[in-house]
């Protein structure tokens, strides 16, 4: 998951606003379980797009009354979302590609 937990973190963060534990749980949810991310992970990668102004965080109350974090994706964030997708498609078709190619080359062996 190296190199592609940010596109990750903004792509779950581009369905609706979250706190960090239903981003952890979306994202195993969405993965059907492949994909874990740990808070001491996910942590500092908030506190990086917060910085960079991908994402703002907003405190928020709940029903229960607990006040929790809340992160929201800002415009930039979302055409930095674009951006890594497009990368991120680029790069699943080079693979695609060698892996593809590299099965029919063994099944014709």
């Amino acid at each position: 998951m190296k190199g592609s937990t940010v596109t990750l973190v903004l792509s779950v963060l581009s369905r609706e606003p979250m706190h960090g534990y239903s981003m952890t749980k979306e994202m195993e949810r969405l993965s059907q379980g492949v994909l874990t991310l740990k808070e001491g992970t996910l942590y500092p990668i908030l506190h990086s797009l917060e910085r960079d102004g991908l994402i703002v965080a907003r405190w928020e109350s709940t029903p229960g009354g607990r006040d929790r974090k809340v992160y929201h994706l800002t415009d930039e964030g979302r055409g930095e979302l674009r951006r890594r997708a497009q990368e991120w498609e680029q790069f699943r078709t080079a693979v695609d590609a060698v892996v593809q190619g590299g099965v029919w080359a063994y099944a014709g062996a």
